[in-house]
């Protein structure tokens, strides 16, 4: 582990301690902001705005991309502090911080193509001979508050749009995870951001309605829906952009590449230990390949292997604390007293969860009624797609799905009828490309994340008439 993961932010009076969930070592503590911090931060940052509203797209992507070098130059000690304070495998940190370059390159590049258009007012009988012009503007101040699954991309997802824009940065992490954040904050600095464009508060759920009913213009958050609510009720009239998760089938149809299902959907389910939002929650098999997917996808399971996330060998840590643990673990026994049958794993040591795979689940389940952050497949079978789709559609979250097969009738039909945010065709639903919209309806969310969309989402409208 790097000195970096034992990294001590300078304490207020009221503390976090950050501990390992492999383990419980502690790795640092953060101070927690009062409301008057909170405000003296969205007041620098709207002081550093006022001035950089005004700097060219060129200079934003040129920031950004010294960001993302920074990020490059700091690889391996971002990739071993979110291995630490998450419990990430090293394999999945050292890819979450290349997507983060990804990520800020990427705003960068947006930064340049903000278009706007021109109209002309007489297009009607009675018109005039004006032209409209429709440009982008900065909102102002962005409030961002992001989870512990990714703390340094999702952090970035908010970040680098929100600078290509031209708007400044408040930032709250998550105390779970908020060291790898933290660094972020100092590297920019280092990249030569000017003072106050992004800041750092730290804190729990009250710093975090703190910072919505701040002064801010814009507050962007990924989390639950319950926490989304009183976030949205706190900011009052501000704009929110809001991923709140969700509960994501995948469907495999008879005609499907099993093999590369079975690999999907444990890749998709089992990283980060099943606490990834558009993780495979819900595997649906249709009954002629159930048989014969659901041996191929027990043999891949018993060759995961769990323990130190530090461990190149490691393909699955534990869960982020012994709470989550014991929700997951709750919520199983729950679902095979009401009638599953455990194929495999349903064992807890601590934060370590076993991969599990459950069948015969029923939908009304806990393990999948609502959305469960731990390593757990479960099995439902289906015959008629339209079944399928309507009981996934019946659920209150839509965020993505994922569906193979190469059937192009039944792909049009899932693309078109699945109430969802998106839909992967011959891939799982936790799929994502960094400047491709991302996000759902319902209790999904409002609005999208993706650089490109993501920059007009952080922008306000400006008509001029002339």
């Amino acid at each position: 582990m790097s000195q970096a993961a034992h990294r001590t932010i300078p304490a207020t009076p009221a503390a976090i301690l950050v501990r390992s969930p492999y383990g419980g070592a502690p790795l640092g503590e953060i101070g927690v902001a009062s409301v008057g911090e909170i405000g003296l931060a969205v007041a620098r940052a709207r002081a550093a705005q006022g001035q950089f509203r005004l700097s060219l797209p060129f200079e934003r992507r040129a920031l950004l991309d010294a960001l993302a070098s920074r990020i490059a130059d700091n690889a391996e000690e971002l990739a071993r502090t979110i291995c630490a304070e998450v419990g990430k495998t090293i394999r999945e940190a050292r890819n979450e911080v290349r997507r983060a370059q990804n990520t800020l390159r990427l705003s960068g590049d947006a930064a340049t193509f903000l278009d706007g258009e021109v109209l002309h007012c007489g297009i009607v009988s009675g018109g005039v001979d004006r032209l409209a012009s429709i440009t982008w503007q900065p909102v102002g101040v962005v409030g961002a508050i992001t989870p512990f699954n990714y703390p340094l991309n999702l952090l970035c997802h908010k970040l680098g749009p929100a600078i290509a824009a031209g708007n400044a940065v408040v930032a709250k992490p998550s105390p779970k995870a908020p060291l790898a954040a933290a660094r972020l904050a100092e590297l920019a600095i280092e990249a030569g951001f000017p003072e106050g464009l992004f800041q750092m508060v730290h804190g729990g759920a009250e710093t975090a309605i703190g910072l919505a009913r701040a002064p801010i213009d814009l507050l962007s958050f990924t989390g639950g829906p319950a926490a989304g609510l009183a976030l949205k009720n706190a900011s009052g009239l501000v704009r929110c952009l809001m991923e709140l998760g969700g509960n994501d089938p995948l469907f495999v149809l008879p005609d499907a590449d099993l093999d590369k299902a079975v690999a999907t959907a444990i890749a998709h389910r089992f990283e980060i230990a099943g606490q990834s939002c558009a993780a495979v929650k819900k595997l649906y098999l249709h009954t002629d390949i159930e048989a014969e997917f659901t041996e191929r996808l027990l043999a891949a399971v018993a060759m995961v292997k769990t323990g130190d996330p530090a461990s190149v060998d490691t393909d699955m840590g534990p869960v982020i604390d012994e709470d989550a643990a014991l929700v997951v673990e709750r919520r199983l026994n729950a679902t095979l007293a009401g009638g599953a049958k455990l194929l495999a794993g349903g064992g807890r040591a601590g934060t370590l969860i076993e991969p599990t795979v459950l069948a015969s689940v029923h939908a009304d389940a806990p393990v999948i009624a609502e959305e469960t952050f731990g390593p757990v497949i479960a099995i439902r079978t289906f015959q008629r797609a339209d079944d399928a789709i309507a009981e996934v559609n019946a659920g209150p979250y839509g965020l993505q799905a994922g569906i193979f097969t190469n059937d192009h009738a039944l792909i049009k039909k899932f693309t078109r009828d699945l109430a969802v945010g998106g839909v992967m065709v011959n891939e799982g639903p936790d799929f994502r490309a960094e400047h491709v919209p991302f996000g759902g309806i319902k209790s999904s969310g409002l609005g999208r994340e993706g650089v490109r969309i993501a920059l007009r989402e952080m922008s306000e409208t400006r008509v001029v008439i002339d």
